[in-house]
Protein backbone atom coordinates (compact mmCIF):
# COMPACT_ATOMS: atom_id res chain seq x y z
CA UNK A 1 0.00 0.00 0.00
CA UNK A 2 1.33 3.47 -0.89
CA UNK A 3 1.81 6.41 1.48
CA UNK A 4 -1.69 7.76 0.86
CA UNK A 5 -3.28 4.44 1.69
CA UNK A 6 -1.23 4.04 4.84
CA UNK A 7 -2.01 7.56 5.99
CA UNK A 8 -5.72 6.99 5.34
CA UNK A 9 -5.74 3.73 7.31
CA UNK A 10 -4.00 5.37 10.26
CA UNK A 11 -6.41 8.29 10.15
CA UNK A 12 -9.45 6.00 10.03
CA UNK A 13 -8.13 4.12 13.06
CA UNK A 14 -7.68 7.42 14.91
CA UNK A 15 -11.27 8.37 14.04
CA UNK A 16 -12.45 4.91 15.11
CA UNK A 17 -14.04 4.49 11.70
CA UNK A 18 -13.54 0.94 10.41
CA UNK A 19 -14.15 0.71 6.66
CA UNK A 20 -14.21 -2.22 4.28
CA UNK A 21 -11.47 -2.37 1.58
CA UNK A 22 -13.86 -1.31 -1.26
CA UNK A 23 -14.73 1.92 0.60
CA UNK A 24 -11.05 2.64 1.29
CA UNK A 25 -10.28 2.09 -2.39
CA UNK A 26 -13.09 4.47 -3.40
CA UNK A 27 -11.72 7.20 -1.12
CA UNK A 28 -8.22 6.83 -2.59
CA UNK A 29 -9.65 6.74 -6.13
CA UNK A 30 -11.53 9.95 -5.35
CA UNK A 31 -8.42 11.96 -4.43
CA UNK A 32 -6.66 10.49 -7.47
CA UNK A 33 -9.50 11.94 -9.58
CA UNK A 34 -9.16 15.32 -7.88
CA UNK A 35 -5.42 15.33 -8.60
CA UNK A 36 -6.05 14.36 -12.24
CA UNK A 37 -8.69 17.03 -12.88
CA UNK A 38 -7.23 19.75 -10.71
CA UNK A 39 -5.05 21.55 -13.25
CA UNK A 40 -7.86 22.02 -15.74
CA UNK A 41 -10.70 22.58 -13.27
CA UNK A 42 -8.95 24.33 -10.35
CA UNK A 43 -10.84 22.19 -7.85
CA UNK A 44 -8.63 22.77 -4.82
CA UNK A 45 -5.51 24.65 -3.77
CA UNK A 46 -4.15 21.35 -2.42
CA UNK A 47 -2.11 19.79 -5.24
CA UNK A 48 -0.64 16.63 -3.70
CA UNK A 49 -2.61 13.49 -2.94
CA UNK A 50 -0.64 12.96 0.26
CA UNK A 51 -1.95 16.28 1.60
CA UNK A 52 -5.48 15.58 0.36
CA UNK A 53 -5.77 12.54 2.63
CA UNK A 54 -5.80 14.68 5.78
CA UNK A 55 -7.11 18.00 4.49
CA UNK A 56 -9.91 16.54 2.37
CA UNK A 57 -10.73 12.92 3.25
CA UNK A 58 -10.14 12.81 7.01
CA UNK A 59 -11.38 16.38 7.46
CA UNK A 60 -14.66 15.34 5.83
CA UNK A 61 -14.99 12.04 7.66
CA UNK A 62 -14.33 13.60 11.08
CA UNK A 63 -17.89 14.97 11.09
CA UNK A 64 -19.54 11.64 10.26
CA UNK A 65 -20.63 10.86 13.87
CA UNK A 66 -22.59 14.14 13.91
CA UNK A 67 -24.71 13.51 10.80
CA UNK A 68 -28.43 13.53 11.49
CA UNK A 69 -31.07 11.59 9.58
CA UNK A 70 -30.93 10.04 6.14
CA UNK A 71 -31.35 12.99 3.74
CA UNK A 72 -28.18 15.08 3.61
CA UNK A 73 -27.32 18.10 1.47
CA UNK A 74 -23.79 19.45 1.02
CA UNK A 75 -24.02 23.17 0.15
CA UNK A 76 -21.13 24.62 -1.86
CA UNK A 77 -19.70 21.15 -2.34
CA UNK A 78 -16.87 22.34 -4.61
CA UNK A 79 -14.85 19.23 -5.47
CA UNK A 80 -17.38 17.08 -3.61
CA UNK A 81 -16.29 17.80 -0.05
CA UNK A 82 -17.40 16.67 2.43
CA UNK A 83 -20.24 15.01 0.51
CA UNK A 84 -18.45 12.34 -1.52
CA UNK A 85 -16.27 10.91 1.29
CA UNK A 86 -19.34 10.78 3.54
CA UNK A 87 -21.46 9.17 0.81
CA UNK A 88 -18.80 6.48 0.29
CA UNK A 89 -18.95 5.64 4.01
CA UNK A 90 -22.75 5.93 4.39
CA UNK A 91 -24.39 4.05 1.50
CA UNK A 92 -27.64 3.91 3.48
CA UNK A 93 -27.99 7.72 3.38
CA UNK A 94 -29.00 9.92 0.44
CA UNK A 95 -26.73 12.84 -0.41
CA UNK A 96 -27.40 15.90 -2.59
CA UNK A 97 -24.26 17.82 -3.58
CA UNK A 98 -25.03 21.39 -4.63
CA UNK A 99 -22.76 24.03 -6.14
CA UNK A 100 -23.21 26.98 -8.51
CA UNK A 101 -19.84 26.40 -10.25
CA UNK A 102 -20.51 24.42 -13.43
CA UNK A 103 -16.94 23.14 -13.79
CA UNK A 104 -16.94 21.75 -10.28
CA UNK A 105 -20.34 20.08 -10.57
CA UNK A 106 -19.18 18.49 -13.86
CA UNK A 107 -16.22 17.03 -12.01
CA UNK A 108 -18.36 15.86 -9.09
CA UNK A 109 -20.81 14.18 -11.47
CA UNK A 110 -17.91 12.39 -13.19
CA UNK A 111 -16.53 11.29 -9.81
CA UNK A 112 -19.95 9.95 -8.80
CA UNK A 113 -20.10 7.92 -12.03
CA UNK A 114 -16.55 6.57 -11.75
CA UNK A 115 -16.97 5.67 -8.08
CA UNK A 116 -20.38 4.09 -8.84
CA UNK A 117 -22.11 5.98 -6.04
CA UNK A 118 -25.83 5.21 -6.14
CA UNK A 119 -26.73 7.47 -3.20
CA UNK A 120 -25.56 10.83 -4.61
CA UNK A 121 -27.41 13.47 -6.64
CA UNK A 122 -25.39 16.38 -8.06
CA UNK A 123 -27.12 19.73 -8.50
CA UNK A 124 -25.72 22.76 -10.37
CA UNK A 125 -27.68 25.64 -8.87
CA UNK A 126 -27.46 28.58 -6.50
CA UNK A 127 -28.58 27.63 -3.01
CA UNK A 128 -31.18 30.41 -2.81
CA UNK A 129 -32.77 29.17 -6.06
CA UNK A 130 -32.86 25.49 -5.12
CA UNK A 131 -36.38 24.39 -4.14
CA UNK A 132 -36.49 20.67 -3.27
CA UNK A 133 -39.82 18.90 -2.88
CA UNK A 134 -38.68 17.57 0.50
CA UNK A 135 -36.50 19.10 3.23
CA UNK A 136 -33.17 17.69 4.42
CA UNK A 137 -32.32 16.17 7.80
CA UNK A 138 -28.79 17.59 7.72
CA UNK A 139 -27.41 20.58 5.85
CA UNK A 140 -23.61 20.52 5.55
CA UNK A 141 -21.41 23.50 4.72
CA UNK A 142 -17.62 23.70 4.52
CA UNK A 143 -15.93 27.09 4.12
CA UNK A 144 -19.10 28.38 2.47
CA UNK A 145 -20.01 31.69 4.15
CA UNK A 146 -20.46 33.33 7.55
CA UNK A 147 -22.91 31.57 9.88
CA UNK A 148 -25.62 34.29 9.68
CA UNK A 149 -25.44 34.14 5.87
CA UNK A 150 -25.52 30.33 5.86
CA UNK A 151 -28.66 30.33 8.00
CA UNK A 152 -30.38 32.93 5.84
CA UNK A 153 -29.55 31.06 2.62
CA UNK A 154 -30.36 27.51 3.73
CA UNK A 155 -33.30 27.73 6.16
CA UNK A 156 -35.81 26.86 3.40
CA UNK A 157 -34.01 23.54 2.79
CA UNK A 158 -34.31 22.14 6.30
CA UNK A 159 -36.77 19.40 7.22
CA UNK A 160 -38.66 19.54 10.48
CA UNK A 161 -36.25 18.62 13.31
CA UNK A 162 -33.34 18.92 10.87
CA UNK A 163 -29.95 20.38 11.75
CA UNK A 164 -27.39 22.63 10.08
CA UNK A 165 -23.77 21.48 10.45
CA UNK A 166 -21.30 24.22 9.55
CA UNK A 167 -17.65 23.15 9.34
CA UNK A 168 -15.49 26.00 10.63
CA UNK A 169 -11.94 26.80 11.65
CA UNK A 170 -11.16 29.64 13.98
CA UNK A 171 -13.61 32.29 15.25
CA UNK A 172 -16.50 29.81 15.38
CA UNK A 173 -17.52 31.10 18.80
CA UNK A 174 -17.73 34.67 17.55
CA UNK A 175 -19.91 33.59 14.61
CA UNK A 176 -22.24 31.62 16.88
CA UNK A 177 -22.76 34.72 19.00
CA UNK A 178 -24.09 36.57 15.93
CA UNK A 179 -27.20 34.40 15.55
CA UNK A 180 -30.28 33.86 17.68
CA UNK A 181 -30.67 30.22 16.69
CA UNK A 182 -29.68 27.50 19.15
CA UNK A 183 -26.08 26.53 18.43
CA UNK A 184 -23.65 23.95 19.78
CA UNK A 185 -19.89 24.18 19.19
CA UNK A 186 -18.30 20.78 18.67
CA UNK A 187 -14.47 20.58 18.58
CA UNK A 188 -13.30 18.36 15.72
CA UNK A 189 -9.95 16.59 15.81
CA UNK A 190 -8.65 15.66 12.36
CA UNK A 191 -5.81 13.13 12.48
CA UNK A 192 -2.54 14.65 11.28
CA UNK A 193 -3.96 18.19 11.06
CA UNK A 194 -2.80 20.68 13.67
CA UNK A 195 -5.12 23.50 12.58
CA UNK A 196 -8.17 24.20 14.72
CA UNK A 197 -11.40 22.65 13.49
CA UNK A 198 -14.91 23.09 14.80
CA UNK A 199 -18.41 22.04 13.85
CA UNK A 200 -21.28 24.41 14.61
CA UNK A 201 -24.55 22.51 15.03
CA UNK A 202 -27.59 24.73 14.56
CA UNK A 203 -30.84 23.12 15.63
CA UNK A 204 -33.39 25.90 15.18
CA UNK A 205 -32.97 28.20 12.22
CA UNK A 206 -34.17 31.79 12.31
CA UNK A 207 -36.00 31.65 9.01
CA UNK A 208 -39.41 29.92 8.69
CA UNK A 209 -39.91 27.34 5.96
Amino acid sequence: MDNCGQELLEGLRALDLPLEPPAIKSLLDFIALIEKWNKAYNLTAIRKKEEMVGLHLLDSLAILPHLHGTRIIDIGTGAGLPGIPLAVCCPEREFTLLDCNAKKTRFVQQAVLELKLKNVTVCHQRVEDYQPTQGFDSILTRAFASLPDIIALTAHLLAENGVLLAMKGQQAEAESAQVSAKTTLIPINVPGIAAERCLIRVETLDQPR
